[in-house]
């Protein structure tokens, strides 16, 4: 694996990338930002117009993009999933979820809850995952 593939292949925090493009907005090297992300076309882009404003108005709205941005959201745009999805906790709150579900259908077969109230509460419970 060559240097280039390992550096694109690192794990991008946010913090950094928001450093890297503020640090863009106050110096003529805009654009490292983009690289750091994996996006060397944009870096360059970013490198070459060094003498015009237009790199340092990107990269501050590209901070302000990457702070406001939800982290969920980040992760699977610039590292390809999402810490989330494989979260340990997620997968309990899963397993509790189905045996709530398990526990509504014995109280709608035992009577006593209706079927419109069985739904509104799966609902309720289905909710939780998305």
């Amino acid at each position: 694996m060559s240097v280039l593939d390992q550096f694109f292949k690192h794990h991008k925090k946010r913090r950094v990338a928001v450093a890297l493009a503020l640090l863009g907005t106050v110096t003529p090297i805009a654009g490292l930002h983009k690289l750091y992300l994996g996006q060397p076309l944009w870096g360059m882009m970013y490198i070459l117009l060094w003498s015009t404003p237009i790199p340092r108005i990107a990269a501050a709205i590209d901070a302000i993009w990457y702070v406001v941005q939800d982290l969920e959201q980040f992760e699977r745009q610039f590292n390809g999933s999402s810490q989330y999805n494989l979260n340990f906790n997620n997968s309990l709150q899963v397993k509790a979820i189905a045996d709530a579900m398990r526990e509504l259908d014995r109280l709608r077969e035992d009577g006593l809850l209706t079927e419109y109230e069985f739904e509104q509460k799966r609902r309720q419970l289905l909710e939780h995952i998305s």
